[in-house]
C-alpha cells in the first residue's frame, strides 16, 4: 500500500476548467487507510492459499491437479497419523513429555 496522498504546502498546479495557473488546496478526502488494507490483506492472503494448495497438489497442469484435489477433499481425519499413532482429540501428553 502507498501511503494516503496529501500535501500542507500549497504547490503549483493548473486549474484543468479553466486552464490557468492555480496553487493546490490541503483537501483530505480518506483520512483512515484501513479499508483499503483490507482489500491489500485479502488479496495476500488468497494468493499465499492458492500458492500452497499448488504446493500441495504438484502438477503442471489443471488436469494433474483435479484428481488431487478430488482425492484431498475425500481424506478423513483418522486416516492422518501423530507420532505414528491414530490422530485423536484430546490428546494428552504422556508422563515422559513433560
Amino acid at each position: 500500500m502507498k501511503p494516503i496522498a496529501t500535501t500542507l504546502t500549497p504547490l503549483r498546479s493548473v486549474d484543468l476548467a479553466t486552464g490557468q495557473p492555480a496553487v493546490t488546496q490541503y483537501e483530505r478526502s480518506d483520512f483512515c487507510a484501513a479499508p483499503r488494507a483490507v482489500v491489500v490483506g485479502e488479496a495476500m492472503v488468497a494468493w499465499v492459499l492458492a500458492d500452497e494448495l499448488l504446493r500441495k497438489l504438484g502438477g503442471d497442469s489443471l488436469a494433474e491437479q483435479l484428481p488431487r484435489f478430488a482425492a484431498l477433499s475425500r481424506g478423513r481425519l483418522d486416516e492422518f497419523e501423530m507420532d505414528n499413532e491414530a490422530w485423536r482429540f484430546g490428546y494428552e501428553m504422556q508422563d515422559d513429555e513433560r
